[in-house]
């Protein structure tokens, strides 16, 4: 991890740069098991599950070895998974858009309708390590907004991972992942049925099906690699600030061992105080191989000219992660997937436990959108009416506006209700 100066342009054009160059080969391979699995349904996803996911049982895990499953789980982290499920549920309650009516004019009505999706596909990554909260994040919002099929894959079913689909109330549970298990969502088989809306993080092959079958069903947001920028610089008045660098320091470090790729960024206006969390990053990281190679490739801490120039920054980059050490620094228009403020707010504490969603947008995408949520779950109709009255008091306004988009039909249909 090394410091370069904000006014190194060609250093901060990397920094800027994302890898955006599609790899074609591994489209190529993805696309080929996504034809297959939808052309050839359960053979097809039986043959990669075992190729590539050492699949030795049934596809479906059973209801009575979920429940086998999460009893074997310690007392610590089934309470732990209850009440980081609980957290994450009161938030979403409060995501889930609002029904309403509204008289427009007399004899308009708009009323908006909010229903749940009828089944959602939850993706669970079963990489190095298994991932109970991904599976919460996804699964417990999906309940809340009301969807009663939630149908869960996931490669490795540990333990943890079987009790937190029983405390989120998962209906299907299957032994699968890679892009087989994104097409078997996306298309449906015999044993996977199909679903209305696939969600959560996965590897490069999960987001390059995810995008591939984007067309046919849809799909949170198309994911990269996972992204963290910390915004802080010292306080004359605060003698915890050599403290507080370690503990920034940790936060990089903490981003850096999901994946060689995963990006950490420190951003600050003052040379000491970045050369201080570099050598604390530097010093967490000893014995630590994948950490080594996400900072060697993605870690990098900025040295800019004022705490204004450090938010600039950050708001370009739209991070997935952005910690702040003070208030002040989102006194402002501020662009991020999520925001933790304050050196108490480790971002670890947001991944399990605050309630707010991790599966949250990268690679610049929280310029338009925000992380998973009890919205996503739902659809959002209007329904209007009409009396005659009302079509009357509205025809001043559709008529001559039909007409001069030259859609004389459109006119025509309102004419003749009130001839």
């Amino acid at each position: 991890m090394k410091i370069i100066d904000a006014t190194n342009r060609r250093a901060m054009e990397r920094v800027f740069a994302r890898d955006r160059v599609g790899d074609r080969a591994l489209d190529r391979r993805v696309s080929a098991i996504v034809r297959r699995v939808r052309s050839e349904g359960d053979r097809a996803l039986v043959r990669y599950a075992r190729r590539f996911d050492g699949l030795c049982a049934p596809l479906e895990v059973s209801r009575d070895e979920i429940v086998a499953g999460a009893a074997s789980v310690s007392a610590e982290v089934r309470r732990a998974i209850t009440q980081a499920a609980n957290n994450i549920a009161r938030v979403a309650f409060r995501q889930i858009p609002k029904h309403w009516d509204l008289d427009v004019v007399p004899g308009v009505t708009v009323e908006q309708r909010v229903e749940p999706l009828r089944r959602v596909g939850c993706y669970v990554p079963g990489g190095r390590f298994p991932l109970p909260s991904s599976l919460l994040m996804t699964a417990v919002p999906a309940r809340v907004a009301g969807v009663r099929e939630i149908v869960a894959v996931c490669p490795r079913s540990e333990p943890a991972v079987l009790a937190a689909a029983l405390e989120a109330g998962v209906t299907r549970l299957y032994r699968v992942g890679g892009a087989h298990a994104i097409a078997a969502l996306a298309y449906g088989t015999d044993t996977v049925p199909r679903v209305d809306k696939i969600v959560g993080p996965g590897n490069r092959y999960v987001a390059a099906a995810k995008a591939q079958v984007s067309a046919d069903c849809a799909i949170d947001f198309h994911a990269g690699p996972t992204e963290i920028v910390v915004v802080a610089g010292p306080a004359r008045s605060d003698r915890s600030a050599d403290r507080r660098a370690d503990w920034y320091a940790a936060d990089l470090v903490a981003q850096a061992e999901h994946d060689p790729d995963a990006r950490s960024i420190f951003i600050t206006w003052h040379r000491g105080y970045a050369e201080r969390v570099v050598k604390a990053v530097l010093r967490l990281a000893v014995g630590r191989e994948i950490v080594q190679q996400s900072l060697a490739a993605h870690g990098v801490a900025i040295l800019a000219r004022s705490a204004d120039t450090a938010m600039a920054i950050a708001n370009r980059l739209a991070p997935e992660h952005l910690v702040v050490d003070r208030e002040a620094l989102i006194r402002r228009p501020t662009t991020a997937g999520a925001v933790f403020v304050g050196p108490f707010a480790a971002q670890a504490a947001g991944d399990y436990a605050t309630g707010s969603n991790h599966v949250l947008p990268t690679s610049g995408a929280a310029r338009f959108r925000g992380g998973l949520s009890a919205a996503d779950f739902v659809r959002v109709m209007s329904v209007q009416r009409l009396t005659r009255a009302g079509l009357a008091r509205l025809a001043p306004t559709a008529v001559p506006l039909a007409r001069a988009e030259g859609l004389r039909a459109h006119a025509e249909s309102i004419e003749v209700r009130l001839r």
